[in-house]
C-alpha cells in the first residue's frame, strides 16, 4: 500500500505548482547605472558605467575610457575581458533608448532605437514605417555633447585616450563616427561592421581632420571566417581606407577571426581587440615616461 502510494505521489508531483524561491540578482561590481537624457531629441537612455578596481586608491590618477554601445549585450563580456588585461580602464556602456512604447517593444525588442541610432542612411521601409532609419549623426551628437560631456565632468576620465567598441550595427556606427567626426575617439574597434555596399558612401563623408597627423587614430576591424558574404564589402572598405594614407590614422588593423560566423566571433574579437588597445596603452605609456 505504502510503495503503491509512493508511486501516486511521485507521478502527480511535476504537476504540483511549487513556489519559486526569490534569489537577490547578482551585480557586477563597481558598475553603476545612469539615466541620461539626450539634450537635444529629449529621447531617455542609460549608461552603464564600470570603474576600475583601483579607482579610489590614488585620487589623482586619470583613466582611458572604452565606450560602447549596445551596452547590455557587452558589459559583461567587456567586464570580464578588461578584468582579465586591462585592469585599469573605464567601461562606459550606451544603453538604447528607454522611453519607447511598450507597442514597439513588443514588436522589435528593446532594442528598436539601435535600427535608428546607429544607421547612417535616411530611408523609408514599407514593412517598418516605425522605423526612422538614418539617426546616426543625431546619436553621435548626443554622445558627443552629452555622454562624454557627464562622464569627464564626473568620473576622473582621460580625454586624450577614449576608445570606441562597436559590434555588427554598432560597427557601422562606429565607422561612421570614424569618418564624420573622428576626434571623438582615440581608438576605434569595429567588429563585423554591417558596412555592406554602403563602403563608398562613408568614404566619401571623410572629414578633413583625418588628415591631421596629430590626430594619430588607431583602427582595429575584424570580422569573422564564415561571414561570407560580408568579407567581401569589409575588404573593400578597409583596403580603400588604408589607400588613402590619411596622416591621421597612425595605425589599422584587420583581423579574421578563425571559424567564426558573425555572432560568435563577438567574443573572441573582443579579447583579441583588447589585447590590442592594451599593446597601444603601453607604447603610450612608454612615449610619454621621462
Amino acid at each position: 500500500m505504502k510503495k503503491a502510494l509512493a508511486l501516486v505521489l511521485l507521478a502527480i508531483l511535476p504537476l504540483i505548482p511549487l513556489e519559486a524561491v526569490e534569489y537577490a540578482p547578482y551585480e557586477i561590481p563597481r558598475t553603476q547605472v545612469v539615466p541620461i537624457k539626450d539634450s537635444k531629441s529629449q529621447k531617455q537612455y542609460e549608461l552603464l558605467i564600470k570603474l576600475p578596481e583601483s579607482y579610489n586608491e590614488d585620487q589623482d590618477k586619470t583613466y582611458p575610457v572604452v565606450y560602447f554601445t549596445d551596452a547590455v549585450w557587452h558589459i559583461e563580456l567587456l567586464s570580464s575581458a578588461s578584468f582579465f588585461m586591462m585592469e585599469d580602464v573605464i567601461l562606459v556602456g550606451v544603453s538604447w533608448q528607454k522611453d519607447i512604447s511598450d507597442k514597439l517593444k513588443q514588436k522589435y525588442g528593446p532594442q528598436f532605437s539601435r535600427y535608428q541610432d546607429y544607421s547612417f542612411k535616411k530611408k523609408t521601409n514599407p514593412k517598418h514605417p516605425q522605423i526612422k532609419f538614418g539617426q546616426a549623426e543625431t546619436h553621435l551628437t548626443f554622445i558627443r555633447n552629452d555622454v562624454i560631456h557627464f562622464v569627464e565632468e564626473n568620473y576622473r576620465t582621460d580625454p586624450r585616450n577614449r576608445t570606441y567598441f562597436g559590434f555588427s550595427a554598432g560597427g557601422v556606427f562606429g565607422t561612421y563616427a570614424l569618418m564624420t567626426q573622428p576626434d571623438t575617439f582615440k581608438n576605434y574597434i569595429l567588429g563585423s561592421p554591417s558596412i555592406w555596399r554602403d563602403g563608398p558612401e562613408l568614404l566619401s563623408q571623410a572629414n578633413p581632420a583625418l588628415n591631421n597627423e596629430r590626430s594619430e587614430i588607431n583602427v582595429f576591424i575584424s570580422y569573422g571566417e564564415q561571414e561570407e558574404e560580408l568579407i567581401p564589402h569589409v575588404d573593400e572598405f578597409f583596403a580603400a581606407l588604408k589607400s588613402k594614407n590619411y596622416k591621421g590614422l597612425a595605425s589599422l588593423q584587420h583581423i579574421m577571426v578563425e571559424t567564426a560566423g558573425h555572432s560568435d566571433s563577438s567574443p573572441i574579437m573582443a579579447m583579441k581587440s583588447l589585447k590590442w588597445l592594451k599593446g597601444l596603452q603601453a607604447e603610450t605609456n612608454n612615449h610619454d615616461a621621462p
